[in-house]
């Protein structure tokens, strides 16, 4: 394994040291370096041996004196340094086995790595981690991690990811924040499966580890067109959807009693679907879920709201906003206050249907530029698309790529000359609408 250095850092130690671009980093103070979180540990010492193999293949030992936060001011090529971990789940609710066939096959890559976690935010399992991963964990004070719970019933937790050892869930929840990691819960919930009063149970006593559990995000499955000889799921309706969060509220009615927060928050999904109140900001705190889809719709309304008044009235312009079924009523309003404020700003708002994965799919983070370039090529278009940002991908598998582009692979450029128009990105909170608006609309 080589851990390629990408980068030195003008004015590093690196730098002084002699270290280039394609040397690797083999040792520190003796111990291999086997990725990213070994690497900071180790260089978290005033005194350090670096080991380095030189592009030529000979090997520099290097004696480094340092403060006790700084590093070498290297950047390597991998931020995690080797190859994430596979999955060894087969949960009955996974996406990835939904997808189309014939897509990329960095799609198809199922990761449950706690390294991702602790760097990118991904969740994980736990499944896929030995007693000493958990123990190197607690060694090296990886906090906070996000785990994927769904379920503290042991048998029913096997039955759902389908792996016989995923039932020790609890045990090590319960080790993790007993020696002071931090963890962030999220729960995939399943109608009829693990919802109802298994939801109810998997929350209080995830509630017992708290505050070393610091919250818990819920979410509904996904279900695409693609499910043919997978587990039968159904998605959730009005009714289903109005029942979870009947429960949730009588649990974080409590727990707001008792500590000043909900503890569990559900995605919007539920409240848009059953028709509910979208709660007001003081719930969603410092918004920290808003990965998960918890909170988007109360923050993009609370940031139109702080941003309306900035609208320039000596502009005009016409935009053409693209969206998803879930959102299209509150991008509507948004755009219709921008229309009302300045009616010299045309906006028209299209409803993407998500034909690639099935109009069950109805969030915009899953639309992809097919779907786009289908249904509005020949559309009347504003002198400027926008659409938010989460449409287009991120993550581990397009690290090394600087080109922005959608699921499907399609990239902006390639939207923008299939619909002769210049795509602006919009952060999906909305919190530069108005700027993105002003800065491309041209004075009256």
């Amino acid at each position: 394994m080589e851990n390629k250095i990408k980068s030195v850092r003008p004015g590093s130690i690196a730098e002084e040291m002699g270290i280039e671009r394609g040397d690797c980093l083999l040792s520190v103070n003796s111990i291999e370096v086997k990725d990213i979180i070994d690497y900071k540990y180790l260089m978290s010492n005033e005194y350090v041996e670096v080991e380095i193999e030189k592009k030529g293949r000979e090997i520099w030992k290097l004696e480094i004196e340092k403060e006790y936060d700084e590093d070498l001011g290297v950047e390597f090529e991998e931020a995690i340094l080797d190859k994430p971990r596979n999955c060894h789940n087969n949960c009955i609710f996974c996406f990835i086995d939904q997808l189309p066939p014939g897509m990329r096959k960095t799609l198809y890559f199922k990761d449950d790595d706690s390294r991702l976690a602790f760097f990118q935010g991904n969740f994980v399992t736990l499944t896929n981690m030995a007693d000493e991963d958990i123990d190197r964990i607690i060694k090296y004070r990886i906090s906070p991690i996000n785990v994927s719970v769904h379920t503290t019933n042991p048998e029913l937790r096997v039955k759902m990811l389908n792996n016989k050892f995923a039932g020790n869930i609890y045990s090590r929840l319960k080790k993790l924040t007993e020696n002071g990691i931090k963890i962030n819960c999220q729960i995939v919930l399943c109608p009829g499966i693990n919802d109802g009063l298994e939801f109810k149970k998997t929350v209080e006593d995830l509630y017992k580890l708290y505050p070393g559990i610091e919250n818990v995000a819920v979410v509904p499955l996904g279900v695409t067109k693609y499910r043919k000889g997978l587990f039968k799921l159904k998605q959730y309706d009005s009714i289903s959807a109005g029942k979870q969060l009947q429960i949730a509220e009588k649990l974080q009615h409590k727990y707001l009693y008792e500590t000043g927060a909900p503890f569990v928050r559900l995605s919007d999904e539920f409240y848009l679907v059953s028709g509910s109140k979208i709660p007001n900001s003081k719930f969603y705190e410092d918004y920290s879920q808003l990965e998960d889809g918890v909170g988007v719709v109360r923050i993009f309304r609370d940031n139109l709201d702080k941003n309306i008044d900035y609208l320039k009235m000596d502009r005009r312009g016409s935009f053409t906003f693209l969206t998803g079924d879930l959102a299209y009523r509150d991008v509507k309003f948004a755009a219709d206050r921008i229309s009302e404020k300045n009616p010299d700003i045309a906006i028209e708002v299209k409803k993407i249907i998500n034909n690639f994965f099935g109009n069950t799919i109805t969030v915009a983070g899953l639309i992809t530029a097919a779907d786009i370039i289908d249904q509005v090529k020949d559309d009347s278009l504003g002198k400027y698309v926008i659409i938010p940002e989460c449409m287009l991908r991120k993550g581990y598998e397009i690290s090394r790529s600087k080109k922005r582009a959608f699921l499907d692979d399609v990239t902006l450029e390639d939207l923008e000359k299939a619909l002769g128009r210049e795509v602006l990105v919009c952060d999906y909170t909305g919190n530069d609408l108005i700027d993105i608006i002003n800065e491309n609309s041209e004075v009256k």
